[in-house]
């Protein structure tokens, strides 16, 4: 029978004698990361020569840490004293803690376990640093599973903040408590989640992970367009195809196997590229080649290879243009407006009535200003600016335009309506572009008679801040059309990528499937808001929590999206989430309306 884990146990002795097996890139973190804040380190892997580099690797970012004035001299030595490395589990005999970090199988994970069953004290906790195993299946196997959860890390340990605290449910809540305690002390924010294959970082990041592989494999879309939109399009630190390249193919392939297992949600059944990848060898950086190609195993420098793009212009020439009409009155014709003009266009600003189109004239008069007072443009060339900017009250005024760009209401017969209009205004030859982030731009192509002409130029919001533009093609745009577009947004200072007519395009097809599987977690009562937006700023790097940017894009909107990607890839794990279409109907939408997901202060 399992001995109890008592209070007497744990509570009252700090985790003072840690040790690490595994001394990997996150093994060699977490020792690093102990060894600098006062804890004793016995640092164990069964290659010698694996724990030898431990070490010049902990020299060599301790006397970084020095340069850059984090440590003193005297700090760093005795950092370094307190680590000592072994090849043999007894070494952890006088461990209070136990951070096992070997590799991700749940064969090698538990022979680890059982032996240090009979190697260390009654009341020493054991912590598994899995993110994709059942710590569960791990405590139940160990001889006191009461004293068995998981501490997940994130790399690179040093500097990552978040660590997940798993617990089963055999988990003691003291030693709960204990590493919690710990995680504090050594200057993270601890999340305390279930035991589910992901937790809650990773559960979101990989399902992500996942569709950005498959859509890679279906050659929607570049490798290299694919990481600049999310990069560009959500201020994501990484694109995700160079994510999976850096936490390594194969690992990104046995987390999804372990989420699938349990979910059976097909968004976590591993692209096959993942798999070919695999056997093929290309792990990503540790391999020197996945999905990119990199100077040296190990290295983290791209090198160009047969998929790389050519360098230089495209081989057909676009269409000139000198004008640009805008349609629409709100914050994104507006900014689009201003995007233009910076660039020298000469702009008409074209609305349903003279003073909706004065309107939104003047929304960009008082951006230019708020520039101007943060000393990003003169106020000479903010008027010059304005002055290029010609407000209309009919779309009559596009006649001579080269360009027209809508940015009306994400309405597909609102935006099929003005499409017909500017078929009948604008000139022979002059490019149609819609703005839609979701709606087929094929449907507003075919109420033209010239569908040849029409795009797609998806700008994000603020439009003078963003600089992605996704330029849509569908199978009826010319290819002069979409070279205009390209070399338009050149000259606008946008990066533009390609993608297909398909519903999300590259970032939205992306994103909200994100969101949606975060409200889910919500919903099923697996982790809190605060914690869940917590884990993906701390751990994934993402600007804002799921939430925070769910309750900023409105629940409305956000509702309308997931519903049409569900439609368009009829998947049932695409289907919005019960707890975003309740929150809709009871008129939570978010910021705008003074509740959402959170609640805030009414203006």
């Amino acid at each position: 029978m399992a001995t109890p884990l008592s209070d007497s146990a744990l509570s009252p002795s700090p985790l003072k004698t840690i040790a690490v097996v595994g001394l990997g890139t996150m093994g060699t973190g977490i020792a690093e990361v102990l060894a600098k804040a006062g804890r004793e380190v016995i640092g164990i892997d069964i290659s010698e020569a694996r724990t030898a580099q431990a070490l010049a690797t902990l020299e060599a970012a301790t006397a970084r840490a020095v340069a850059r004035g984090r440590l003193t001299e005297e700090e760093r030595a005795r950092a370094l004293a307190r680590v000592r490395t072994a090849t043999d589990l007894t070494a952890a005999a006088d461990a209070d803690l136990v951070i096992e970090v070997a590799p991700e199988s749940y064969e090698i994970k538990h022979q680890i376990f059982r032996e240090l069953d009979g190697i260390v004290r009654p009341e020493t906790i054991l912590a598994t640093g899995t993110n994709a195993l059942s710590v569960t299946r791990l405590a139940a196997d160990s001889a006191r599973p009461e004293r068995v959860l998981g501490l997940h890390f994130f790399n690179p340990a040093p500097a990552m903040r978040l660590v997940e605290v798993v617990s089963s449910v055999l988990t003691a809540p003291q030693a709960v408590a204990a590493v919690t305690d710990l995680a504090i002390e050594l200057g993270k924010e601890p999340v305390a989640v279930g035991d589910r294959p992901g937790f809650v970082a990773d559960g979101l990041l990989f399902g992500y992970l996942n569709q950005a592989a498959a859509m890679y494999e279906a050659k929607y879309a570049s490798r290299e367009d694919i990481d600049a939109a999310m990069r560009l399009g959500c201020g994501l630190p990484m694109g995700p195809l160079a994510l999976l390249d850096l936490i390594g193919v194969d690992t990104a392939r046995t987390v999804l196997e372990a989420m699938y297992a349990e979910s059976r949600d097909r968004l976590h059944a591993p692209a096959p590229i993942l798999k070919q990848l695999s056997e093929a060898g290309l792990t990503g950086r540790k391999s020197g080649r996945g999905f990119y190609t990199y100077e040296a195993p190990g290295s983290g420098t791209v090198v160009p290879d047969a998929l790389t793009p050519a360098a230089g212009t495209s081989p057909v020439a676009g269409r000139e243009v000198r004008s640009v009409g805008v349609a629409g009155s709100g914050t994104m014709a507006s900014g689009i407006a201003e995007v233009f003009a910076k660039a020298g266009y000469d702009v008409v600003l074209a609305a349903r009535s003279e003073e909706k189109a004065q309107a939104a004239k003047a929304r960009v008069g008082k951006s230019l200003s708020r520039s101007v007072d943060k000393g990003r443009l003169t106020a000479e060339a903010a008027a010059l600016v304005l002055d290029r900017i010609t407000p209309a009250g009919s779309y009559d005024a596009f006649a001579e335009v080269d360009l027209a760009v809508e940015a009306v209401a994400e309405d597909l017969e609102i935006k099929r309506q003005l499409f017909a209009t500017l078929d009948k205004v604008c000139k022979p030859g002059a490019v149609l572009a819609t703005t839609t982030s979701s709606l087929p731009v094929v449907a507003c192509a075919r109420a033209t008679s010239r569908p040849q002409d029409v795009i797609g130029m998806h700008f994000f919001n603020p439009a003078p801040a963003m600089k992605l533009v996704e330029v849509v093609r569908t199978v009826l745009t010319a290819d002069d059309v979409h070279a205009t577009v390209r070399e338009v947004c050149a000259k606008i200072k946008k990066h533009a990528v390609d993608c297909g007519d398909r519903a999300g395009f590259i970032v939205n097809a992306l994103l909200f499937p994100y969101l949606n599987n975060a409200i889910k977690m919500v919903q099923e009562h697996y982790a809190s808001l605060d914690d869940i937006d917590a884990a993906m700023k701390l751990g994934g790097g993402y600007p804002m929590g799921p939430f925070e940017l769910l309750d900023v894009v409105g629940l409305d909107v956000s509702l309308a999206i997931e519903k049409v990607l569900h439609r368009e890839f009829r998947d049932p794990g695409l289907a919005p989430a019960p707890l975003l279409e309740h929150l809709v109907a009871a008129g939570c939408l978010g910021r705008k309306t003074g509740r959402g997901f959170r609640e805030y202060a009414r203006r």
